[in-house]
């Protein structure tokens, strides 16, 4: 089975427990306005592999993985517009060396979609950029209830999920939604992990490169007493969930 690649990394350390191999797959739904990564929208490019091809890749750095409780992270792009793919890769990682697998996903996927990609996923790493649809269409230019409907999902089948969101000055830092969106990972039974991650530049340059205007050219990158501040507001919003 082959499936269209961006990238990859065998040093991983942010994409989920331990050292990681981490796949980047070309293809995404969403154009988020803070993206690091913006030329993995694009489904016609990157290149092609083979599921063996990408094992190859991970066998000589196993021993990193296992030393520290690590594996194999799948992310984007978004990966499960190539579930069938991504499967395939996980239950063979699996097979072999029965290795741990994380999928970092927008969540903007139907659930029938993704049933068999879940059946060998040890850990979603669940990006939930903006709680509000209006202001997730804003950012991302995809409204956001598939993404909550996913999040239900997998919270439904038990799946351990690690729960993500960018702190944008100005986006998505207001009082309101972030108590809103508290409330929401409260409502969910499988979250092990939320983590605050704050709005950084660091892609900016992709976006030239591509001859694409920026769109948060002006934003900030948040300082620490508005992360601290966001990170109280998320937990009071869970706790009266």
């Amino acid at each position: 089975m082959k499936g269209r690649i961006h990238s990859l990394d065998t040093f991983g350390t942010v994409d989920g427990p331990g050292i990681r191999f981490v796949l980047f797959m070309q293809g995404c739904a969403l154009q988020c306005g803070f993206c690091h990564n913006p030329d993995t929208w694009e489904t016609a490019t990157g290149r092609q592999v083979e599921v063996a091809s990408v094992l190859d890749e991970i066998e000589p750095f196993l021993p990193y993985y296992r030393s520290s409780n690590g594996g194999l992270t799948v992310t984007g792009g978004e990966p499960t517009l190539q579930a069938p793919f991504v499967a395939a890769l996980f239950r063979e990682a699996k097979k072999r060396w029965n290795l741990h697998t994380a999928l970092d996903s927008s969540g903007f996927c139907e659930p029938e979609h993704a049933g068999e990609l879940m059946d060998v996923t040890d850990l979603v790493l669940l990006d939930l950029k903006h709680i509000r649809s209006d202001k997730h269409q804003a950012l991302t230019s995809q409204p956001n209830e598939r993404i909550l409907r996913f999040a239900r999902w997998l919270s439904d089948r038990g799946q351990p999920v690690w729960i993500r969101h960018v702190l944008i000055p100005g986006i998505t830092d207001d009082a309101a939604d972030l108590l809103e969106l508290g409330r929401f990972i409260g409502s969910l039974s499988n979250v092990q992990k939320v983590e605050l991650l704050p709005y950084h530049r660091m892609g900016v340059y992709k976006w030239e490169q591509l001859g694409k205007a920026y769109p948060l050219e002006h934003v900030p990158t948040p300082s620490d007493r508005e992360q601290e501040r966001a990170k109280r507001l998320i937990d009071q919003g869970r706790e009266q969930a």
